[in-house]
């Protein structure tokens, strides 16, 4: 069980960070992108934020299950998202780059590889999703079942430009 509780999401300094992205970069600003964290701790959102920050993350998972659950649409190819860190303040823009839906299961070595967690070989990354996705299944009160529907994105940085991915 996850037992340092996140921030609340900071979502007029994400907003913010928003603005300049796109002002930099001459993207629409009619987009509203989604504020999220990574993980379902301030430990784990940090971690893996790091991760990001550091280059080692571009792919990340989550239940199909878990958008429903909180009223967001499925990202799309193209879409952003602002990361925050486990307080809840913003730190960077991602943008989706490609996504697909399918069981835990049929997560390869690639995507294993390039979610950068762990070993980054595939069966430490099912087993560590597999038991993330029970935790966060029974906290909602429902079941993890080996058919639930996972998407599977990869990303890349694009703000602010000091950890941008290049290119």
């Amino acid at each position: 069980m996850a037992t340092d509780q996140p921030g609340d999401l900071d979502r007029t300094a994400a907003l913010a960070m928003w603005r300049d992205y796109a002002a930099a970069s001459g993207h629409p600003r009619e987009e509203e992108p989604a504020v999220e964290r990574f993980g379902d701790s301030a430990g784990l959102a940090d971690e893996l934020l790091g991760s990001v920050l550091a280059g080692t993350k571009r792919a990340t998972a989550a239940l199909v299950a878990d958008f429903a659950a909180d009223g967001q649409p499925l990202p799309r190819i193209g879409g952003h998202w602002i990361a925050c860190d486990g307080a809840g303040t913003p730190r960077c823009v991602l943008r989706t780059t490609e996504l697909r839906l399918g069981p835990l299961a049929s997560g390869d070595d690639a995507f294993a590889w390039d979610e950068g967690e762990g070993d980054r070989t595939r069966a430490s990354w099912l087993d560590a999703h597999e038991r993330y996705f029970r935790r966060t299944q029974a906290a909602r009160g429902q079941a993890w079942d080996d058919d639930l529907e996972v998407v599977f994105e990869r990303f890349r940085v694009v703000w602010p430009p000091e950890v941008a991915d290049r290119g």
